[in-house]
C-alpha cells in the first residue's frame, strides 16, 4: 500500500506510534500538525548554535514554524514530530522530501549512483540538545523505514547530506544502515557526507514500534 501525503495528513493516526523510552518518558512520533506551531516554535528556538549549524531549518523561531505547519499536506515534504509524554513537549523533528534537487542528482551522478523521485526519497533529523545521544532516534528509525515504504521509496538519501564534523549523527546513520556514497564542498568550504539506506523488500513487523492505542 501506497499513500499520499494528503492521506497521512486527514488521518495522521497512520503514522503514530509510541516509544517507550529507557530511562526516560516516552515518547509519541506522529506526523505535524498545524496545532503544534508554538511547540514547534519553542523546540526551534531552544536548538544551541552548534545543532542549528547541522540543520537546515530556514529560521527559528515561530514565523519558521508556522512555516512548516502551513506546508502540511501541500508540496513535497512529509514532517513527524517527536512529543514528550505527558509534557506534550516536542522534542525532534524528522523530515522526508519527496522532491530531488538538480544539485542532488548531480552529486549521486558523480558518484556513480542514478537516483531518481520514483525510487528514492531524502531525510533529515534533528533532536532537541538534551535528547541526543539518548537512543530515541534509533528507536523511531523502524517507523522512517516504513514511511519511506508507504511512500512508495526503496533507497532513502540524506536531505542536504552530513557534515563530515558531525560525528555522532554520522554514526546514527551507520547504526541505522546507511553507507556514505560520497562527499562535497559546502559553500563554507567545510566537508559534508551522502550516505544512503537500501531498504530491504518488506519490513520486519517485530522491529517496528507498537501502534498507539490510546487517545
Amino acid at each position: 500500500m501506497v499513500f499520499t501525503l494528503t492521506q497521512i495528513a486527514e488521518v495522521p493516526s497512520r503514522l503514530t506510534r509510541r516509544l517507550n523510552a529507557h530511562g526516560g518518558p516516552d515518547v509519541v512520533i506522529r506526523p505535524l500538525v498545524h496545532a503544534d506551531s508554538g511547540q514547534l516554535a519553542q523546540f526551534l528556538a531552544a536548538l544551541s548554535a552548534e545543532t542549528s549549524r547541522f540543520s537546515t531549518f530556514d529560521g527559528y523561531d515561530l514565523a519558521a514554524a508556522q512555516d512548516l505547519c502551513d506546508a502540511i499536506g501541500r508540496y513535497d515534504k512529509l514532517r513527524l514530530v517527536l512529543e514528550e509524554v505527558p509534557s506534550g513537549r516536542i522534542v525532534g523533528l524528522l523530515e522526508f522530501s519527496l522532491a530531488l534537487t538538480a544539485t542532488d542528482i548531480a552529486r549521486y551522478q558523480d558518484a556513480g549512483i542514478r537516483i531518481t523521485e520514483t525510487t528514492d526519497c531524502r531525510f533529515g533529523a534533528t533532536l532537541a540538545d538534551d535528547y541526543q545521544g539518548r537512543g530515541i532516534g534509533t528507536l523511531a528509525f523502524p517507523l522512517v523505514r516504513e514511511v519511506a515504504r508507504l511512500l512508495g521509496k526503496s533507497r532513502i538519501i540524506l536531505w542536504g547530506g552530513v557534515r563530515a564534523d558531525n560525528f555522532r549523527a554520522i554514526r546514527y546513520y551507520e547504526k541505522n544502515g546507511f553507507h556514505a556514497v560520497g562527499h562535497f564542498t559546502e559553500a563554507d568550504g567545510s566537508l559534508s557526507l551522502d550516505m544512503m539506506l537500501h531498504l530491504s523488500p518488506e519490513p520486519d513487523a517485530r522491529s517496528l514500534p507498537a501502534r498507539r492505542t490510546d487517545s
